[in-house]
């Protein structure tokens, strides 16, 4: 396989090398692209979106001036350039670039196998030769002039037989030629009419004369090299006169990253959080004196094919008296005239956006693909169980609202230096450095939880931080690392970052009850709104030689009331109250904890139960007429349990029916009374008989039953639904 010497002889002015080469020269058409006037680029913003916006500014040469892209970013460019000229003379009408061809066009070209995962073989670049005028250079120093006939596995007398190297022989052994298999021939017309028959062992290079056909190898090259998306492209700029230009595009980028160091201050005093952008330059162009600007946003962008050439299907219209230019015989078949089709296979997909895109948080189908955005919501209990909507008892997330103002779905952050990146290499710059509120302390998510160190932390700055990790440090080294959501001015995190070993909390007491308030029946769902009261007497135990401030998280909502801790908090991430506890150095202390939350629970009415209604109709907290409809509804419930009690007997009462029956006829058959005549004496005849009208009646019974109970839940939802709806406005208690 010498797919590469291949490329790197094509890139030498179309001379296919079968053996090794020295050094060539560069390409004629980089030696050309070089010489144009660079418009250098000014100011580069980089997305979150994997894009970049390069934004260039200089002056405008006649014919003269260019733009230097990798291939793979020329369909951006293309897509998205836009031109902003400061000067009425820098008129550009038009811009030029290199042709570029698909992966299936460029192995077309160059006659190589179409599949992608066939490796290309010294036999397929031979091949691709076919037909073309050539100039074989052999070993010897001969050389020969024609055109390629065609390439045949050699003879047995032909095959190419080398020397093996002096090293290689064992001392003391004579050492025989090596044959290399396969070998091949070249069969070539030769300038004089000649057939020429040469061995590949002895030619030394093979060149095709014809310019224009080794810049078509090239071509192709582009599109079947691996690294064909990274060559150079130059897109030069078509305008008459001079004048200073500016213009701006997007290209693939690098994901710019961020990084933060947090360093932690004595008595609650502002920490200082520094942030640092990763960016990369993996473009082939130094970047000199360039602004960089960052966004914390993600803009839509997509990959739109636009550069190489496309080409239709034509529908193919033939005379009825069908003509051809060669006899049918003369070694052709249909399938090869009427050729492959490869892209009809794949579908002719044209250059519609039809398909599956993403953005936005999701992904959609549709003419671009922009997706769709999904919200996932936080609820405290079982899907029956929920906070109520009814009673308002208190709202907590109202203590961690934001003081900031929104900055929109962009937040541009910009360098204040320009910087020098070179070519393929990568830097962290700093680009955040503000004085932030952050206090230490020690969260719980639960009472058996594992006490943890970390930092609650404001955003006080007015701009928005990004995602990214965090190092915190404080007392002169590292406490620990966590990872930052994205926060927007005035949000808060609690960013846990280590074991706390020094703080131990235990519950010495808890009591816990429900009491019902309200009843709703809506749809036949019956909801009971309810006040959840729980007393929680907690012990705190701190063995560090510095004050804690515990964060201990409350298994209640917002909608709730909570009594008995030194503060309250609330964290909007995880949608749950904190109760928050000062304990002072090597000290133990108790804390009573009194919680009230609002809550609802829904019962459809097929899983209604009577005592459940009991439960409810003895609430001394329901108001009276509520319950009086309660009172009611259980003698309606009784009378339903009573008729689903009738079903289950009867259904019981069948089987053992059933399996008499069953029994009987086994004996009858043992005795040999099949019929009724041969067993008119057989007092078993007369059981069966019974057993079977027994049968007929319980299925009757069975059947009446099932109306009856559908009547009586019937009658049970006429008394519920003179409960009230659920009301426009909550109770506040």
């Amino acid at each position: 396989m010498v797919k590469s010497s291949f490329v790197r002889s094509l890139l030498c002015g179309g001379l296919l090398a079968l053996v090794a080469l020295p050094g060539c020269k560069m390409a004629p058409q980089v030696q050309v692209a070089s010489s144009l006037s660079i418009l250098p680029l000014k100011t580069l913003r980089l997305y979150e979106t994997g894009v970049g916006y390069f934004e260039r500014a200089g002056v405008v040469r006649p014919d003269d001036t260019a733009l230097p892209l990798p291939a793979g970013h020329l369909d951006d460019a293309l897509k998205t350039l836009v031109v902003y000229s400061q000067d009425k003379n820098a008129h550009i009408y038009g811009m030029t670039f290199p042709s570029s061809v698909s992966r299936g066009m460029g192995r077309a070209l160059a006659g190589l196998p179409q599949s992608e995962d066939d490796a290309v073989s010294y036999k397929d670049l031979l091949n691709s030769l076919k037909g073309a005028a050539i100039a074989v250079k052999l070993r010897s120093g001969e050389t020969h002039a024609g055109r390629l006939i065609e390439v045949v596995e050699a003879s047995a007398a032909e095959k190419d037989c080398v020397e093996p190297a002096a090293a290689s022989a064992e001392k003391g052994k004579e050492s025989k030629p090596t044959c290399s298999l396969p070998s091949l021939t070249l069969l070539i017309l030769g300038e004089g009419g000649e057939l020429i028959r040469l061995a590949t062992g002895s030619v030394s290079s093979v060149r095709p004369k014809d310019p224009a056909y080794a810049g078509r190898l090239g071509t192709a090259l582009d599109a079947v090299s691996q690294r064909g998306s990274q060559s150079q492209r130059f897109v030069r700029l078509l305008s008459k006169e001079s004048g200073p230009i500016t213009l701006g595009y997007l290209a693939e980028t690098p994901l710019w990253r961020v990084t933060y160091r947090l360093v932690l201050a004595e008595n609650r005093a502002p920490a200082a959080l520094q942030g640092w952008s990763l960016v990369h330059n993996d473009t082939d162009e130094d970047w000199r004196s360039v602004r960089l600007q960052l966004v914390s946003g993600r803009p839509d962008s997509y990959l739109f094919p636009l550069a190489a050439p496309r080409y239709t299907r034509r529908e193919l219209v033939t005379p009825e008296n069908q003509l051809s230019t060669v006899p049918q015989l003369l070694g052709n078949t249909a399938d090869r005239m009427w050729g492959d089709h490869l892209d009809d296979a794949q579908g002719v997909g044209g250059l519609s956006l039809s398909g599956t895109g993403s953005g936005g948080g999701g992904t959609g189908e549709g003419s671009i693909g922009l997706g769709s955005i999904s919200t996932v919501g936080h609820g405290m209990g079982a899907s029956n169980d929920s906070p109520s909507s009814l009673l308002q008892v208190g709202n907590l997330a109202a203590v961690a609202q934001a003081t900031g103002v929104e900055s929109g779905a962009l937040f541009l952050y910009s360098l204040s230096e320009a910087i020098d990146l070179p070519a393929r290499s990568s830097a962290l710059l700093p680009f955040v450095s503000e004085q932030i509120e952050a206090e230490q302390i020690t969260t719980l998510s639960g009472p058996h939880a594992t006490p943890r160190a970390a930092v609650r932390l404001i955003n006080s700055s007015k701009q928005t931080l990004p995602a990214g990790p965090i190092a915190i440090y404080s007392d002169g080294g590292l406490a620990g690392e966590s990872a930052l959501d994205r926060m927007k001015a005035g949000e808060r995190r609690m960013l846990e970052y280590g074991t706390d070993l020094d703080l131990a909390l235990t519950v010495v007491k808890r009591q816990a009850k429900s009491e019902p308030q309200r009843l709703a029946f809506d749809s036949d769902v019956l909801e009971t709104h309810a006040l959840s009261r729980e007393d929680v007497l907690y012990r705190i135990e701190n063995r560090s030689s510095n004050p804690k401030t515990v964060y201990f998280n409350l298994q209640v909502g917002s909608n709730a009331r909570v009594q008995g801790a030194d503060r309250v908090d609330f964290d909007t991430e995880n949608r749950h109250a904190v109760a928050v506890f000062e304990v002072p150095a090597q000290s133990r202390i108790e804390k009573s904890v009194s919680t009230q939350e609002g809550r609802q629970h829904r019962s459809g009415i097929l899983g209604l139960s009577t005592a459940q209604l009991q439960d409810l109709a003895s609430a001394t907290t329901l108001p009276a007429g509520e319950r009086a409809i309660l009172q009611e509804a259980i003698l309606r419930a009784r009378e339903l349990d009573a008729s689903k009690q009738e079903i289950t007997q009867a259904t019981e009462d069948l089987k053992k029916a059933e399996l008499e029956i069953a029994r009987l006829r086994e004996h009858l058959k043992a005795m040999g009374h099949e019929t009724a005549a041969g067993a008119a004496q057989n007092p078993v005849l007369k059981r069966l008989l019974d057993a079977e009208d027994r049968l007929t009646l319980l299925q009757k019974k069975k059947e009446s039953a099932g109306p009856d109970q559908d009547r009586r839940r019937e009658a049970l939802r006429k008394v519920l639904e003179r409960l009230p709806k659920k009301p426009e406005k909550p109770i506040v208690l």
